[in-house]
């Protein structure tokens, strides 16, 4: 059985100061709090006490709000609790603003800032106000019930600049809300810490530490691996083993196993790229990447698929035959035994159940799930924050370890600016890594002599790049390589997700994430292109925001029932790509994806399939993250037993009506992703792609990459185990080749 936490609180994790400089005018923030407190409003009655961010509603109304939300609510404080939730706005809390200014400074780009300030200044000027709101009255002067009107009509305005506007606010308030909120967590009764696994220390990790010095630090090492990731720590264990002098260079940083989870806040500046916050330009896909020690293998959930058949087949049809060797083969068995993957220790939550069980009473095909939890059971879904219980076996529990035990040496807070080169006959030679080192105190922006920040040069024999998917690429780039098609063939598994709301409660957060899968609807192209359904990890702040807003009381109603909902995701193998670039103005990643009409038809039959296990299991509602899509609310006449099945009337007039319309139209549809591959993509020439089968970078010799952006398109599972393999072997050739150069330079002094 699962073993409970007692008394557990994480090490708090100091977060940099939010930067002093001023972002928006004070007219400008005004207008913005404005803005934001029309989608988090104040709800009350209309004889309580009244500010302009209050929605008012009627007594009757407000009463059968609180009588359902103290209901739901499990503590002796439940009617205050309850008050307090409807009662709370953005502007009431002060870490709601302080929120917005780090977003802003740090994570938005400089093209969203200015658009956003373009708005918010015409919004303060007659005629802008005008344009924007059909009325020369400012809009933080109109009452709210007026204001959430002009939002969501800004959701299909005739100019495009509103709808982007819409989507990335509602977006932004929402995410921020749920983050900060003093009341969601007490409402909906989540805890701190997972209720289940006990809390372990992980694994002890020691980083080089730099004087304060003017000129460059100077390191020399055998291979320098730049990333410490899912490839990275692979490709630094072979290597190190195989007795070559090994620095593996991280540009996060390291928070011990006593830090997780981390809370919402903590978790997505310390451990994610971009704060958690990184979004495709036309604002309708959220991603998530991790940024910290070990990467997204610290990060995400413990799904262990290996690549599939016809995966193989195909990338092997593409001039790569090593995919469908037994080779390939090991190297899959070699890292997942090392983790410890399984099926036979899994004890499946509710949600899990609930998705096999669905697609048992369909006849669709689905499959337990295997872990990376050596061989163990481990029931918890907060790892997203970091794993508590170093039950979830990723990189800083297992290779990153052996890396170290055999004689690696690490290096947290470095940015790579560029790959150094050496000229030669044969063409350009990799010889080491130029970039920037800050101390932990620097980065927290501390003063003293421990807040150091200096230029540092590793020379090496081979360099590794494992940044991932969004920033391998553009270091490439930023190194002067000017093969086209770096940062572009961009697979982002683009997913679009649904809320299951149940009768009971089955408090979704609790148990393993992702443990079934339900393949049915895989291949719906007949060439591999299609949609596996999966539930996901519960966590307020990865989940909620997500959802449609469509007033501040229909959100706040619809985050309560967390507690009973169940969240599966449609994750599509998309065919068609996109690409990252570097901002034009700071040089961060930018990513150009929209989901194409090929993938989004796959991911609509998903959505279809996922309503009828849902209503064949009992469901009470079914909600989408497509906005035009009114939920699915099942008839009171209709039970779990209705004999009717899918076949019912209700359900199939909602069918018909979601296959009417144009299904999950981007600009009206928040879809996400946790997978990125592709941007560096391994090929038979330099043609068609950006490195060789052994992961070496066309026109160099000694730079490699070895990380997920190395995949020839979509891999259609967790990109994990694949990941890793690809850099096993990669990485168990390079250090054959490193030993050859031994004995040549050997044999040549003698």
């Amino acid at each position: 059985m699962a073993e409970l936490t007692a008394h557990y609180v994480p090490l708090d994790v100091t977060l940099p100061p939010v930067p002093s400089t001023q972002i928006f005018t004070d007219q400008q923030w005004t207008t913005l709090m404005a803005l934001a407190d029309t989608v988090i409003p104040s709800i009350r009655s209309p004889t309580a006490y009244k500010s302009a961010s209050t929605k008012v509603i009627p007594h009757s109304d407000l009463n059968r709000t609180l009588s359902t939300l103290t209901r739901s609510i499990a503590s002796p404080d439940a009617a205050t609790i309850a008050i307090q939730y409807l009662e709370e706005d953005a502007s009431s809390n002060p870490r709601f603003r302080e929120g917005l200014e780090r977003l802003f400074s740090q994570y938005v780009h400089e093209e969203g800032r200015n658009g956003l300030a373009f708005i918010l200044n015409a919004l303060n000027t007659r005629a802008g106000s005008l344009v924007l709101t059909g009325s020369v009255t400012p809009i933080q002067d109109q009452p709210i019930y007026i204001r959430e009107e002009i939002i969501r009509g800004w959701e299909t305005s005739r100019l495009s600049p509103l709808r982007a506007v819409y989507r990335a606010l509602t977006g932004i308030f929402k995410r921020t809300w749920v983050t900060f909120s003093p009341t969601l967590c007490p409402v909906i009764g989540f805890p701190r810490v997972p209720v289940h696994g006990k809390p372990a220390n992980g694994c002890k990790y020691s980083f080089l530490q730099f004087p304060s010095a003017d000129e460059p630090e100077i390191i020399e090492t055998d291979v320098v691996i730049v990333g410490s990731g899912c490839g990275g720590s692979v490709a630094a264990k072979n290597l190190a083993e195989a007795g070559h002098k090994v620095l593996v260079v991280e540009k996060s940083y390291h928070y011990t196993s006593n830090h997780f989870p981390m809370n919402f806040n903590e978790g997505f500046v310390s451990m994610f790229e971009g704060g958690g916050a990184v979004a495709t330009d036309d604002g309708s896909m959220a991603i998530l990447a991790g940024s910290t020690w070990g990467g997204g293998g610290t990060v995400n959930w413990s799904a262990a698929l290996q690549t599939q058949g016809f995966v193989r087949e195909e990338w092997a049809k593409k001039g790569l035959p090593f995919f469908t060797s037994m080779e390939f083969q090991k190297c899959l068995d070699r890292v997942s035994e090392r983790m410890g993957v399984d099926t036979e220790h899994i004890k499946h939550n509710t949600a899990n159940r609930f998705l096999l069980e669905g697609a048992r009473r369909l006849g669709y095909a689905a499959k337990t799930v295997p872990q990376n939890t050596g061989h163990t059971e481990h029931y918890c879904g907060y790892c997203t924050l970091g794993c508590h219980s170093t039950g979830k076996k990723g990189p800083t529990e297992t290779f990153l370890a052996d890396a170290g035990a055999a004689g690696a040496t690490f290096v947290e807070g470095f940015r790579a600016d560029k790959v150094l080169f050496t000229d030669t006959k044969d063409g350009q030679v990799a010889s080491g890594i130029e970039g920037v080192w800050k101390s932990m105190d620097a980065y927290l922006c501390r003063s003293g002599v421990t807040a150091i920040r200096r230029k540092v040069i590793i020379k090496a024999k081979r360099v590794v790049i494992s940044c991932g998917t969004l920033q391998s690429p553009l270091l490439l780039l930023r190194s002067g390589l000017k093969n086209p098609h770096i940062g572009r063939n961009l697979h982002l598994h683009p997913v679009a997700i649904a809320g299951v709301v149940m009768d009971e409660e089955i408090r979704p957060w609790e148990g393993a994430a992702l443990t079934t899968v339900v393949n049915e609807f895989e291949n719906l192209d007949g060439h591999g292109h299609g949609v596996k359904i999966e539930a996901l990890s519960m966590l307020p702040a990865a989940f909620l925001p997500i959802f449609p807003w469509r007033s501040g009381l229909d959100y706040k109603m619809w985050a309560h029932k967390l507690p009973r909902t169940a969240g599966l995701i449609m994750l599509s193998r998309d065919r068609d790509s996109g690409r990252v670039y570097p901002d034009p103005v700071d040089g961060r990643c930018r990513v150009d994806y929209t989901v194409s009409t090929f993938d989004r038809k796959h991911i609509a039959e998903a959505l279809v399939a996922s309503a009828k296990m849902a209503f064949v299991s009992g469901a009470k509602e079914f909600h989408t993250t497509w906005r035009e899509m009114p939920p699915f609310i099942r008839p009171e006449e209709s039970d779990a037993e209705d004999l009717e099945g899918a076949n019912n009337a209700a359900l199939q007039a909602w069918i018909a009506e979601f296959r009417r319309k144009r299904p999950l139209d981007p600009e009206r549809t928040m879809f996400a992703s946790a997978h990125q591959m592709g941007t560096c993509r391994m090929g038979k020439t330099p043609r068609t792609s950006v490195v060789d089968s052994d992961c070496q970078v066309w026109g160099t010799r000694g730079l490699y990459v070895v990380d997920a952006s190395v995949f020839p398109s979509a891999s259609g599972v967790n990109p994990m185990i694949t990941n890793m393999a690809i850099a096993d072997w990669a990485s168990r050739n390079l250090a054959r080749s490193l030993r050859k150069d031994s004995d040549k330079t050997v044999l040549a002094r003698l």
